[in-house]
């Protein structure tokens, strides 16, 4: 499989110069090791997933890091967390050495306590997730951005079934005690349907013959695994009453349309899931937009209780804002632009900008002003003008 640059390579780069340690985490096969194997090509490289390692770690964990090579790449580190310590006091004894360790985790949550535990003020945190339009061409709302399922999208499918085994047997396993992995999987087929949705547990819970706070434990292990967003509403009310519930997206809408059953181009067309899945992507591509800059996740929805919504809104620094409402379809017209003109209108103390997001097409014209203040956008045009 043929590499493909990834735009947070810069801000690993400058990292590794002024940090003892950087720590990358993010889904399993989102491309982590393979970027960090080809941005540190002089590392030794240490995978601890494999028993007989995890085992002689546990048992000597300060022996195992004696026999380091540094700069080392120690991946999966979420599996021995008994190595941060050690770590800590390496950089510690050496505060003028940077870059000399590499760590990587698929699960954020255990990983982020041991950073939170161990090596705050030490290590820079990035979190990568799967390829972006941006980055590769071929990242299409079916496929979505797995370098696997990129790289091969006649084998996504395969890919895909496969992914999800792996991901309940291990990542799930990992992260919690769920006994029962069919009905997990059901849950996740369950979650791809509602996804664009504002989340609901209870609504969840009931198909399933679960209780709430399972529905509540279960969306945590697909939050802290990456295979969801939960977008939250935005803050200020601008003289509205608000909702107060997140919206859910699958975070890779390659996965989104396995788990709907959408196996072609074709199929998605017709799919009543079409305009969530899309509106999904946009919102996936948003926060790898933001997170390859090195910013954190800065994406909110805004939704008030008399109906008026927006998909997205994006702070872009300096008291701006963009507005953005994702239409699945090539072309959009002047409707479309309804609900983000009455928010840009209702907006006083930002400079506010407005586009509604469409899907691209060789055809379209470069932008289109759909009304005052609002443009019907590609995703790329949109991201363009985020920078």
């Amino acid at each position: 499989m043929q590499f493909v640059p990834r735009l947070i390579a810069n801000e690993l780069r400058r990292a590794s110069r002024a940090f003892g340690a950087i720590i990358v985490t993010g889904p399993r096969r989102a491309g982590k090791t393979t970027l960090l194997r080809r941005l540190f090509p002089n590392a030794s490289y240490h995978l601890l997933e494999d028993p007989d390692l995890v085992a002689r770690v546990r048992d000597d964990a300060r022996g195992f890091l004696d026999g380091v090579r540094t700069p080392a790449i120690l991946d999966e580190i979420q599996n021995t967390p008994e190595l941060f310590a050690y770590v800590r006091a390496r950089i510690d004894r050496a505060p003028s050495q940077k870059g000399r360790w590499i760590l990587t985790g698929s699960q954020e949550a255990g990983l982020m306590r041991g950073v939170t535990e161990s090596m705050a003020g030490r290590a820079a945190v990035f979190q990568l997730l799967p390829l972006s339009r941006a980055e590769s061409p071929r990242v299409t709302v079916l496929r979505g951005g797995y370098p696997e399922a990129v790289a091969r999208p006649a084998a996504a499918g395969t890919w895909f079934r496969s992914y999800v085994q792996t991901y309940l047997e291990r990542d799930v396993r990992a992260v919690t005690n769920v006994r029962d992995l069919a009905t997990f999987r059901r849950f996740l087929a369950l979650v791809a349907s509602r996804t664009g949705q504002m989340l609901n547990r209870s609504d969840l819970a009931a198909p399933l013959g679960v209780s709430v706070p399972t529905i509540s434990e279960w969306m945590s292990i697909l939050e802290v695994t990456g295979q969801i967003l939960l977008v939250p509403p935005f803050f200020e009310s601008f003289g509205k009453r608000l909702v107060k519930s997140p919206k859910l997206y699958v975070a890779d809408s390659g996965l989104a349309c396995h788990l709907l059953g959408i196996e072609s181009e074709a199929t998605l067309r017709s799919s009543p899931f079409r305009g969530a899945v899309f509106e999904g992507f946009v919102a996936s591509e948003l926060i790898k937009h933001q997170l390859a800059r090195g910013h954190a996740k800065d994406l909110y929805y805004f939704r008030d209780q008399q109906g008026l919504e927006v998909d997205f809104v994006v702070p872009a620094g300096n008291r701006r804002l963009w507005l953005v409402e994702a239409k699945a379809s090539r072309t959009v017209v002047p409707a479309d632009a309804r609900s983000p003109s009455r928010l840009r209108h209702a907006i006083d103390g930002y400079d506010v900008e407005a586009a509604v997001v469409h899907q691209e097409s060789e055809s379209a014209p470069r932008t289109t002003a759909l009304s005052p203040g609002v443009q019907a956008l590609s995703i790329a045009q949109l991201l363009r003008r985020l920078r």
